[in-house]
């Protein structure tokens, strides 16, 4: 079983890592992005609570987040494992997580840090031409990850790879594939 965390800071190439990691894998990719946007498109309760936020430009509160983690994790394509993309984002999050996993006996296998510096970041997100990725926009995003999502990298201290996320999608799968088959 496979069951993965993948974070590092906005840009760092998390969503097309976990893309091509969970076809290699052979584990769902589930992203709190994705999440919202079926539940919203849906209409589901929990979507149309998180609307309502999304629409005023607020943050989702991790209320809603968990439980549509919580219902997603309990999917039957998620039994045999998972790389979870966007969440946890912070430690309360993570305590979820492990009380998620905790009622199926299970724990993550790894959290998967990519690493990338934020002058790479930065130039990485300004050059997809974006109305609202401005520098400063970036730069305060990253100022965000550090105060908010860093702290998840001591919280999992025990079961973190970190992978250096510069380099060719194909480069930086192989490296994260690598990492996780010496740990084993």
């Amino acid at each position: 079983m496979t069951r993965l965390v993948l974070v590092g800071p906005p840009g760092a190439g998390k969503g097309t890592q976990a893309i091509a990691l969970s076809e290699q894998l052979r584990i769902p990719h589930i992203s709190t992005g994705d999440l919202f946007r079926a539940h919203v498109g849906q209409e589901t309760p929990l979507g149309q609570e998180a609307k309502r936020y999304l629409d005023s430009g607020e943050l989702v509160p991790d209320s809603v987040t968990n439980e549509m983690v919580r219902e997603r994790l309990a999917e039957p394509d998620a039994k045999a494992g998972f790389l979870l993309d966007g969440f946890p984002r912070n430690t309360k999050q993570a305590d979820v997580l492990g009380e998620i996993l905790g009622e199926s006996d299970v724990e993550l296998d790894a959290v998967i840090q990519l690493q990338v510096s934020e002058d790479v970041v930065v130039g990485r997100l300004m050059a997809r031409g974006r109305a609202d990725d401005t520098e400063d926009v970036i730069r305060r995003r990253q100022q965000i990850y550090v105060s908010e999502t860093a702290p998840l990298l001591e919280y999992y201290a025990g079961i973190l790879i970190s992978v250096d996320g510069v380099g060719e999608v194909g480069e930086i799968s192989d490296r994260v594939l690598k990492a996780l088959r010496d740990r084993t």
